[in-house]
């Protein structure tokens, strides 16, 4: 069991009431997602929380899965999807290691990859879920960006808030040239990439894999 599940399921109700921080950016995001998305799609999508992006995307594709660590996240998305009068959605507990083994068409892990406690593994559980060809879109805060003064005080407030039940405890510095080298080496080819927002970089990254990991 993760250390951050008590936090993430404990702030559900409140995060589901917050408002998309930059609208602008999640538009674009979203967008360029249903770039690539078919009617014929089987979708899963990773570190879900409340379904609002499932909820927009699913009249796009044939059906998606979406998983999230906590279930009381989960409980808002089936509701959300309910009102929506969505039928192509389906929520499961479960992370990318315990994830059912597909295949997918597609997988999505959006602002989710700083926070498991090892991307390397669950690249490769993503990997290994997808055909060849298959596609892995993703969006990533990518801390490892700011400067060394910022990462200190961004480390030790997190740390602090972590001990306090304010903030959840696995928090990853990734990079935007470490996080695109990760996916390379878990069996991917890149296709596009983007910052959404640029300012973080919010870095989105549309990757399809092109061969097995030994």
């Amino acid at each position: 069991m993760s250390v951050d599940l008590g936090f993430w399921n404990g702030i559900a109700a409140r995060y589901a009431a917050l408002p998309v921080r930059d609208e602008d950016a999640y538009a674009r995001t979203l967008d360029r997602v249903a770039h690539y998305l078919t009617p014929a799609q089987d979708v899963l999508e990773l570190g879900a929380g409340t379904g609002t992006t499932a909820v927009k995307l699913a009249g796009q594709v044939n059906s998606i899965l979406a998983t999230d660590l906590a279930p009381a996240m989960l409980a808002i998305a089936d509701q959300r999807a309910a009102e929506a009068g969505v039928e192509n959605l389906k929520t499961q507990v479960a992370v990318a290691q315990t994830a059912p083994e597909g295949p997918f068409d597609v997988i999505l892990a959006m602002n989710l990859l700083h926070l498991v406690p090892d991307l390397a593994a669950d690249l490769a559980a993503i990997a290994a879920r997808l055909p060849e060809g298959g596609l892995f879109i993703s969006k990533t805060p990518s801390l490892g960006e700011a400067g060394v003064v910022k990462r200190m005080v961004m480390t030790a407030m997190i740390s602090v808030m972590g001990c306090i039940g304010k903030a959840p405890k696995t928090v990853s510095f990734v990079t935007v040239d470490g996080l695109e080298q990760m996916i390379l080496n878990a069996g991917f080819e890149v296709l596009e990439v983007g910052n959404y927002p640029a300012s973080t970089p919010g870095r989105f990254v549309v990757a399809r894999k092109i061969s097995p990991v030994d």
